[in-house]
């Protein structure tokens, strides 16, 4: 298919308290070199504030969090999002950097049918630093390295709607953290791809996740049910019992440590939805890549 063939269409969700952000995003969108991005803005749980002639809202009479927001947006736009091509998920006070975002795009998922998702790369509008964590590899130290990873930035970054189609949206249950990640590893257990791209900007500023008063509850809670829906029976104790580690030695406030422990409490105690554990061949490819899926 020829990249020119390719319709993009775009979604923002919003709680509608960064009005100024958001405009700004809007009009970096109607930026874009190539045909114009189809664009849709979910209010979740609030008003949408004004947004440009052509630009379509949604308004949620309640919060469903990160991923029920975006799965109303990418609904928006015909069953899993059949009525374009690509769809670009972007944080409402983000920025795109250039003018060729879309184009690049377009011509990525052209000349690659096996492409499934790209993650962009997040950059402070000030200092242009891209923090490590925004890298999504373990090998993080250049994040000017573009290359095939395992999982995705949620804010940032383009997915082809056949994914959708074929694998299932985003789960709505976790609300908040690592939804991306139980998309990503459905999507190559599917035999799709992603990748990292560089030269796709957003700028966005530099922020810690830990800002979220439910961040360490949400992380813990959710990254059981990654596990539990996704992985080889066999790896998902290995999985969690890692992460456990890893977080005692980055050694948490004692509030946070508790709130994380409730999560993961809440992880083994509440359904996690349906369980389609990945292939071993999976396990493989993500081995390949440089992330098995027990870290």
């Amino acid at each position: 298919m020829a990249s020119s063939s390719l319709k993009v269409g775009a979604v923002v969700i919003t709680m509608g308290n960064r009005p100024d952000e958001l405009r700004a995003l809007l009009d970096s969108v109607a930026k874009q070199d190539g045909d114009p991005v189809q664009v849709v803005v979910v209010g979740n749980g609030s008003p949408v504030p004004d947004v440009p002639e052509g630009v379509r809202t949604v308004e949620l009479p309640e919060n469903l969090g990160i991923p029920g927001g975006r799965n109303v947006g990418i609904e928006a736009f015909g069953p899993s999002g059949r009525d374009v091509d690509v769809l670009l998920f972007l944080d409402d006070d983000g920025l795109l950097a250039h003018h060729d975002t879309a184009e690049l795009c377009r011509r990525a998922f052209a000349e690659d049918p096996k492409l499934g998702i790209i993650s962009f790369r997040i950059a402070d509008p000030d200092t242009g630093v891209t923090q490590r964590r925004h890298v999504p590899r373990l090998r993080a130290s250049d994040p000017m390295r573009s290359s095939r990873v395992t999982t995705f930035l949620g804010g940032a970054n383009a997915v082809r709607t056949q994914v959708f189609a074929e694998v299932g949206a985003l789960p709505d249950a976790f609300f908040y953290a690592h939804e991306e990640t139980d998309l990503a590893w459905r999507a190559l257990d599917a035999g799709w791809m992603i990748d990292y791209r560089s030269d796709m900007v957003l700028y966005h500023p530099t922020t810690a996740p830990s800002r979220h008063a439910v961040y360490h509850r949400m992380v813990a809670r959710n990254r059981v049910w990654l596990a539990r829906r996704n992985l080889p029976a066999v790896l998902v104790p290995v999985y969690l019992g890692v992460w456990m580690l890893l977080t005692l030695l980055r050694r948490p406030s004692r509030p946070a440590l508790k709130a994380w422990f409730g999560g993961f409490r809440e992880g083994w105690a509440t359904s996690c939805g349906p369980r389609r554990p990945m292939k071993w061949r999976t396990v493989w490819r993500l081995t390949r890549l440089g992330r098995p899926p027990v870290i």
